[in-house]
Formats: structure tokens, C-alpha cells, sequence
């Protein structure tokens, strides 16, 4: 069992069950562990049941015999089509009228702010560096014939420098120097494929008292630049061998996480000519850092592109749309409202960008929307576009693998894990804020679909919802014991993959159930014209419910529902 980083915050908790604390022990476990312990405030057999946690789980990996487990290894061709074949497969087709797969010779109108700035990655620990990005940009030019615009300016603050648009002026490759520094004496020197500096518990950044992100920017388009940073404490940014800004910079809230995940922002305004390149230096001073953490640090170097005015981008995008075969709209979240550390206080996308769809579908019928968020959000303009792609947060190669979606090189494989509302009010569990310090669980195990079931009221879309590029049909559904059989057959005139998925109910039960809960599941891809019986063992956990005294089945007659969503479920069968 291991905290979150910086979640523990006091020595006591360490008789909860917690085996680590993260970054590291020294300022809350440590030594004051070891005096609770003596004191007797914490038993000596909690630290026990600890160390045999931590050693069962290393000897489990081959770590305690000298052979550690090593993961596989990948040429970077490999992974890249392995994500991106992933990142496809996970993509939800929820509505389509027939637009999509797109033809080659279709012209598309690409819009929306996240065709050319996506959300690649959640936010916060969701986030790592890829060694190269794919923008719905990026993935669609040369595939289709292409015009774009985002319509709608969605981020107001400064966003990481992007890595074509950087040099290292130490090596000359793409990226950015980083140096860490105790007084003048420099202790090392890294390069870096990413302008946002994450650091917790860096045992070099503990050394160090100066850290210093350096790259030559190139503007690749004329205009006015804003040139800044985002963070916290002392920071310093030179333009030109120019100092520019140097303050001292507090941060809001005493949570240490929006240091790292949503620090302050200062920025200079400067006008750049198309190719222009100017050096960049940021200068952090850490040594504030956090006692006993080594270094809590979250530091920015970035830009803002030079924009059109707000209802001059939306025109723009109108025209666009009104002048293709397909407009293709990609909206999404942001990191400040879906992110680590902060509640959604609504489920509509942030800005102008329902009206956008709206508007975009009101002179092209033929709209796709994509929709570029970690959880459900509303859309409601859903019934009045032509396709809706979910394509969540898909990683490094998103637009590679959209374009192969859109194209019809790629089938959308995924299935809804939840369930999407018409709006947020519809939604059944929806209060979650604890009362005078106690949070009330009162819906038990009525939560996600199961709360929806519950209280009846119809969503946007389903869990277990899910289109492909064909059509299927589903017969002869036979059971015997735990396990069933049901042949499924493509009936379209593509390959396609279709997921049957089982469900359970009881509703005579003595006890406590859902209206009806997922048993099993299985994905099937076939041919145009075959057909395939496939069989469902389910687990006889499915069956059980928990007691005082543990799991227990109850006696008597179980109805099976199969189908393709909890709510399209065409066949029908019981088990004793």
C-alpha cells in the first residue's frame, strides 16, 4: 500500500496500514517512525506486516534472487505502432450516420482547439514525456485534403514551448539545456525534450540552489509572442542575454501540488518575425524547496502563439466548415478543469466550444466531432452532428491514429466504461462533498451504471456502448452451468470486432442488488459474412454477495441478459 506523493502528512499514519510513504520517508517516517515506535505509540508489529508487504512484492518480481523482471523490449518503430494501434482501439465511435470512414478524396475542415494543441495525457501524474508527439494536425495532413483553424481560442495561459520550436544551444538538437547549479559551481547538465520541469524528491536538485533552462525559440509564424515562465519562488527569465522579469512569485493555496501542476504565470510580450529566433533563459531559485522532500519544484518556460481576435478565429472556422465535404471539430477539457487536485464543478466543455459545434453543424451537416476529454462530459448538440468520436487522452501518436480511424484504416474498438449523460443534473451520484468533515455513502453500491439503473432516467450513451464500420447480429444463445455460448455473425461488408457482453440480475434478491450487473464479457472480430459461436465462462464471484461471515451465494434462480450494452440486451436466460 503505497501514499500518494505528499499524502501523508503526519508519523501516526503509519498505524493505518500504509507500507511506503512517498517521495521518501525521512520527514514524517524515518526517524520519527522509529521514536513513535520506541514510545509505543506505533506497534512494532505494524512496521513488520510492512517490511513483509515490501518483501513479499520484491521477491514476487525476482528482485530478492538477483533476476529482476525486465519489461519487453521495443524498437521505437515498434512502440510507436503499438500505441498507436492501442490508441485506436480504444477510441468509442458513440454516433454515426454513415459519414464516417471518410473517403480519400473527402475535403475536411480540421477545427477546434485540440486539432492543433490536444490533450495527449491527463494531467498532473497523469503526464509523462513522449519522445515525439502526433496533433490531429499533424496526422491528418497528407491523409485527406486538409484546411484548418481552431475556431475557438481554448487556452489563455502560456503553454510549453513546443519541441520543434526549440534548440539546444549546448548540443543543437531540439530541446532545451538544463543546469543545476550550487552558487557558480555548475553539478550537472542535462538535455531536455520538454520545457516544463517536474522535480520531486530529485537528489541533484536537492543539491543544488540555481536551476537553469536555457533554448533558442524559433517563431514559426509573425506576430506578437508572449515569452514566459509558470512557477513558484524566486524565477528569473532573460531574452536576449536581456533580463526581462525577476520576482518573487507566491503561490495561492499551501497545496504543494499546485506548485507542480498549475503554478502562477508571468509573461513579456515580444513581435517576432516569421522564422526568427531568439535565446531564452529561465533562472529558478530552489531553495525554498520543502524540508525533507529534497525538492518539490514545478517550473515552466513558455509561449503564446500571435492569434486573431476571438470572433474574427470563430468566422474563420465557420467559413472553413461551410466550404468542405466534412468539417472534423476536436474539443475537449483542460488541464485546469480535469486534472490531479481539483474537482469538476460542471461536465460542459470550458469556453465557446459547444457553440462552435453548434454552429459548424448548422452550414455542414456532415459534422464529426471529436471529443478530447478524460471523462464524460455534455454535448448537446449530440443528435444534431453527423458522427461523435470519444478519443479520451490518447497518448504520443493521437493523430496518427485518428486519421486511421477516420479513414477507415483503423476500426474505433472501444466500449464505454461509463456512462455519459444528457446533462449533468440527470446524473444520480452526483454530491460527493463531505458535511462537517463526514463524507455519507448512502448510494452503497448503486455507483456508476448502477446508479443510472437504478433511477431510470435514459443517459446520452450507455455503458458498454460502442459502433464499428459494420453491421452484426447475435443468435442461439445456450447455457449451461456458469457457462454460455452465443454465435455472432458480421453482417456488414467490413471487418469488424463486436464486444457481447453478459449481465446478471436477481430481482426477487434477499438482498441488496443492482437492477442488473456486469458478469463477463468478450470481444469477437470477424470477416464480412462469418460467424462464430463463442462461449462465456462467468466467474462464480459474479453470483455473490458479501456477508459478515464473506462471500456467499444466494440459493434460487439468476437471470442472464447478453447483449451489446447494459441497456441493449436482446436475449434472454436463467441459471440455477
Amino acid at each position: 500500500m503505497v501514499s500518494d506523493w505528499t499524502a501523508i502528512r503526519t508519523t501516526e499514519s503509519a498505524a493505518a496500514g500504509t507500507d511506503l510513504c512517498m517521495p521518501g520517508p525521512p520527514y514524517l517516517w524515518g526517524a520519527p517512525l522509529a521514536a513513535a515506535v520506541r514510545a509505543g505509540k506505533i506497534a512494532e508489529s505494524a512496521i513488520d506486516d510492512k517490511v513483509r508487504r515490501i518483501l513479499r512484492f520484491a521477491q514476487r518480481v525476482g528482485a530478492l534472487d538477483g533476476t529482476p523482471q525486465s519489461p519487453p523490449v521495443f524498437s521505437d518503430q515498434q512502440a510507436r505502432d503499438l500505441v498507436r494501434r492501442v490508441a485506436a482501439q480504444a477510441m468509442v465511435l458513440v454516433r454515426n450516420d454513415g459519414v464516417l470512414p471518410l473517403t480519400p478524396d473527402t475535403t475536411v475542415a480540421l477545427l477546434g482547439p485540440s486539432a492543433g494543441l490536444p490533450r495527449l495525457l491527463g494531467g498532473g501524474s497523469a503526464t509523462v514525456i513522449p519522445s515525439h508527439t502526433s496533433t490531429p494536425v499533424d496526422g491528418l495532413t497528407g491523409r485527406l485534403p486538409l484546411t484548418h483553424t481552431a475556431g475557438v481560442h481554448l487556452c489563455e495561459d502560456l503553454i510549453p514551448i513546443p519541441l520543434p520550436l526549440m534548440t539546444d544551444p549546448e548540443s543543437g538538437a531540439p530541446g532545451l539545456s538544463t543546469r543545476y547549479l550550487t552558487g557558480d559551481t555548475v553539478l550537472g547538465t542535462e538535455h531536455r525534450t520538454t520545457s516544463r520541469l517536474v522535480l520531486l524528491g530529485d537528489p541533484l536538485a536537492a543539491q543544488s540552489t540555481i536551476i537553469e533552462l536555457r533554448t533558442r525559440l524559433r517563431a514559426d509564424m509573425a506576430g506578437d509572442w508572449q515569452i514566459g515562465f509558470g512557477g513558484v519562488g524566486h524565477l528569473r527569465l532573460d531574452i536576449d542575454g536581456q533580463t526581462v522579469l525577476d520576482e518573487n512569485v507566491a503561490l495561492d493555496s499551501g497545496d504543494p501540488a499546485a506548485a507542480l501542476l498549475n503554478p502562477p504565470q508571468r509573461h513579456v510580450t515580444r513581435t517576432l518575425a516569421d522564422g526568427e529566433e531568439v535565446d531564452v533563459l529561465l533562472v529558478t531559485s530552489i531553495e525554498d524547496a520543502m524540508p525533507g522532500l529534497g525538492i518539490i519544484l514545478g517550473a515552466t518556460l513558455g509561449i503564446r502563439r500571435p492569434q486573431r481576435d476571438d470572433d474574427a478565429e470563430f468566422a474563420a472556422a465557420i467559413e472553413l466548415a461551410r466550404a468542405a465535404d466534412v468539417a472534423v471539430v476536436v474539443v475537449g477539457t483542460t488541464e485546469q478543469i480535469e486534472s490531479e487536485g481539483v474537482d469538476r464543478v460542471s461536465l460542459r466543455l470550458p469556453g465557446r466550444q459547444d457553440e462552435l459545434v453548434a454552429a459548424v453543424a448548422a452550414v455542414n451537416p456532415r459534422t464529426v466531432v471529436v471529443v478530447n476529454s478524460g471523462a464524460p462530459v455534455e454535448l448537446p448538440w449530440r443528435d444534431d452532428v453527423a458522427a461523435v468520436l470519444l478519443s479520451w487522452f490518447p497518448g504520443q501518436e493521437f493523430g496518427t491514429a485518428l486519421a486511421d480511424v477516420l479513414t477507415g484504416a483503423a476500426e474505433p474498438g472501444g466500449r464505454l466504461p461509463t456512462t455519459w449523460p444528457k446533462t449533468m443534473a440527470d446524473v444520480p451520484v452526483l454530491n460527493t462533498s463531505p458535511v462537517d468533515g463526514v463524507l455519507d455513502y448512502s448510494e452503497g453500491i448503486h455507483i456508476g451504471y448502477r446508479a443510472w439503473l437504478r433511477a431510470g432516467t435514459e443517459p446520452a450513451y450507455p455503458f458498454g456502448h460502442g459502433l464499428g464500420y459494420t453491421t452484426w447480429s447475435t443468435e442461439n444463445l445456450v447455457v449451461e452451468g456458469r457457462t454460455l455460448s452465443i454465435t455472432v455473425s458480421n453482417t456488414g461488408e467490413r471487418v469488424g470486432k463486436q464486444v457481447v457482453q453478459v449481465y446478471l440480475s436477481r430481482p426477487d434478491s434477499a438482498v441488496d442488488r443492482p437492477v442488473r450487473w456486469l458478469a463477463g464479457f468478450t470481444a469477437v472480430t470477424l470477416a464480412p459474412g462469418d460467424s462464430r459461436t463463442v462461449p462465456i465462462t462467468l466467474p462464480e464471484r459474479a453470483f455473490q454477495h458479501w456477508t459478515a461471515a464473506g462471500w456467499a451465494t444466494e440459493p434460487g434462480a439468476f437471470t442472464v441478459q447478453v447483449g451489446t450494452s447494459v441497456t441493449d440486451l436482446p436475449h434472454t436466460a436463467y441459471i440455477y
